[in-house]
């Protein structure tokens, strides 16, 4: 899936990343390890290992500080202490991955800082940015459900971060617009639930609308529409309302404020799009 939105957008140079730390019982046994490690020489470990040796000391392996990387290097390995079960199911999750045809790499030392991740993790990284080298980052969390009170559910998910990847876009050449269709701008008590109807009217028909909120005139919202870089005002007031109808203004072309009937909005949408 995620794939896919890396080619939609257009995006190279990220890089998928897997590991797998084990069930609960076997990162038990690590943890233990670890923490025997890392104390024979404290004077090495920074404020932040420090403070994560024993509370979750496997986000340690992922620390990027210099002084710290010989030590991460000789600490002892999560691989040697999954059983057969874990070891297979991670050889069968890279061979789906193979038969995805996306290339990966094994990183032993990427591990998830949340405790209810088992199993399989992983990270779409990125050289272009960084420090800031991880844009998308997931894995497998079969206990989440059951610790919420539900029942056992296997589950599996990911974040992206959605600033890092306006950066790689930028990065490439390639122009983000993130200015809304329209701004809404409302005032009155009849105004403003005939607003929020044309604002997720508009919203479920695949236009951005930012939907005023916070009161003030109808100046002030104005010069708020006019900075939000909305190529047009839907202003509503109690006349309108009364009338059923929605004055648009464009905001960023030559054209005169006009009535729409509130029923058509998405019509006349339509053809100031197709206008564009």
């Amino acid at each position: 899936m995620v794939q896919r939105l890396w080619q939609r957008l257009g995006l190279t140079g990220i890089t998928l990343e897997l590991n797998t730390i084990g069930s609960a019982d076997e990162r038990r046994a690590f943890r233990d390890r670890l923490i025997a490690h890392f104390e024979q020489t404290p004077e090495l470990l920074d404020a932040d290992a420090k403070r994560r040796l024993h509370t979750n000391p496997l986000r340690i392996l992922d620390s990027k500080n210099p002084a710290m990387q010989e030590m991460i290097e000789a600490a002892p390995k999560l691989w040697d202490t999954l059983g057969e079960a874990s070891r297979t199911l991670f050889e069968q999750v890279q061979d789906g991955v193979r038969e995805a045809g996306i290339a990966f790499r094994v990183n032993p030392r990427l591990v998830r800082g949340l405790d209810y991740y088992n199993a399989t993790v992983f990270e779409w990284v990125t050289t272009r940015l960084g420090a800031q080298s991880a844009v998308c980052s997931g894995g497998r969390y079969d206990g989440l459900f059951e610790q919420l009170g539900g029942k056992a559910t296997p589950g599996c998910g990911f974040g992206i971060g959605t600033e890092r990847t306006l950066l790689l876009l930028q990065d490439a050449g390639r122009k983000v617009d993130d200015s809304p269709f329209a701004y809404v701008v409302h005032a009155g008590a009849a105004a403003s639930p005939l607003a929020r109807r044309v604002a997720e009217t508009l919203r479920e028909s695949g236009h951005a609308i930012v939907l005023h909120a916070g009161g003030g005139s109808f100046k002030a919202q104005m010069k708020k529409a006019d900075a939000s870089g909305a190529r047009f005002a839907l202003v509503i007031g109690d006349d309108e309302a009364a009338a059923g109808t929605v004055a648009v203004k464009p905001l960023r072309e030559q054209g005169e404020q006009i009535a729409v009937p509130a029923a058509d909005i998405v019509r006349h949408a339509a053809q100031l799009t197709a206008g564009n």
